[in-house]
């Protein structure tokens, strides 16, 4: 059953679809925005719509492809991604990495470009052509992300672009705030190999508090000084980042709960899910850890309705807006499930 807010965006995405119209639908982390988008499908395939749903990443459409099919059980569903079986199959719904809508040219009634902000797409032009190119004269276009950009949400506020906002998740429980705690100059402190002793603090109580943790880091370089420094207080912690050769048999353990801690790039920033966690920031300061990125970050935590409070710590030698600005964005989000009466908890 859909919450109050995935209900009023799912009517929405569905009139999209009906009317041929654009849409942002702009759903807090952990939202359930999966969802929201089965009823607009099942009344487009229904009336023999081709539809494709378009991510930038590969792991989402491997996790959507199953679900979908459970869903829509009589529809043929298409999986495209580098080294697919299913390329050159035929289908009424598609699930797709933006680079594959490079090979369509007008063939789709319907896309959904899910994590519209993320990179690659939010950079490439190449990829936005793409999207427009794969469409038909007369089609929809609808935007799933949390975090819009800055130019996106002053055209929301200014009506120039219709959105439906998702400011709650759907277990009624509002999004937890992130805490600010200096640490010091900690780069001075790895290049004396060792970690600041908040840091330290931190990790002694996570370890003790049975939780898993993440610990975001703001450079690949520094990963393995990190894991080896924090692997004095339990010989599990492991890094990952993006260009790591175990890194699915590395997040697949976390998700186990094989690992307590995990030290990582902003490359699991979205897309992993671990019910019971907190998250920490070092370094929370750098240029790397922008409003998007520590807002998705902060979604990490809480998103399990059995667990749906957590801490998210950003640890820094000094605040920035970005910092400032993810924070008034999350309590920003929690005033509007409030005002809409979205929180059913407390």
């Amino acid at each position: 059953m859909l919450s109050k807010g995935q209900a009023k965006a799912s009517r929405q995405v569905a009139d999209a679809i009906r009317h041929h119209q654009e849409l942002l639908v702009w759903a807090v982390c952990g939202a359930g925005k999966t969802e929201v988008l089965f009823s607009g499908i099942e009344y487009g395939l229904a009336i023999g719509k081709k539809i494709c749903i378009a991510t930038p990443r590969t792991d989402v459409v491997l996790e959507l492809a199953p679900r979908l099919k459970k869903v829509f059980p009589t529809a043929d569903i298409t999986a495209l991604y580098g080294g697919s079986e299913e390329r050159n199959k035929s289908a009424s719904l598609y699930l797709s990495i933006t680079h594959q809508l490079l090979r369509f040219k007008e063939a789709f009634d319907a896309i959904i470009v899910d994590e519209v902000d993320a990179f690659p797409y939010s950079a490439d032009k190449a990829l936005q052509y793409a999207v427009e190119k794969s469409r038909k004269p007369v089609s929809s276009l609808i935007y799933l992300t949390a975090t819009p950009s800055k130019r996106w949400k002053r055209e929301v506020e200014q009506n120039k672009r219709m959105a439906v906002r998702i400011p709650a998740r759907y277990h009624g429980h509002p999004l937890p705030v992130p805490a600010y705690k200096w640490c010091g100059d900690w780069r001075k402190k790895l290049k004396k190999d060792t970690l600041p002793t908040v840091i330290i603090k931190w990790m002694t109580a996570q370890l003790q508090s049975r939780k898993q943790a993440f610990l975001f880091v703001p450079s690949i370089s520094i990963i393995d000084q990190v894991v080896q420094l924090c692997k004095k207080f339990d010989e599990r912690i492991i890094g990952v980042h993006a260009e790591d050769p175990e890194r699915k048999e590395k997040v697949r353990s976390f998700r186990n709960g094989d690992i307590p801690i995990i030290v990582t790039s902003t490359i699991l920033e979205r897309g992993v899910t671990i019910p019971n966690s907190d998250v920490a920031v070092l370094g929370s300061e750098d240029e790397i850890f922008t409003e998007s990125a520590l807002v998705q970050i902060s979604g990490r935590v809480g998103r399990s309705a059995s667990y749906p409070t957590g801490e998210i710590i950003l640890f820094h030698f000094g605040k920035t807006q970005a910092m400032l600005d993810a924070k008034r964005h999350i309590q920003k989000m929690n005033e509007a499930a409030r005002r809409s009466d979205l929180l059913t908890k407390k």
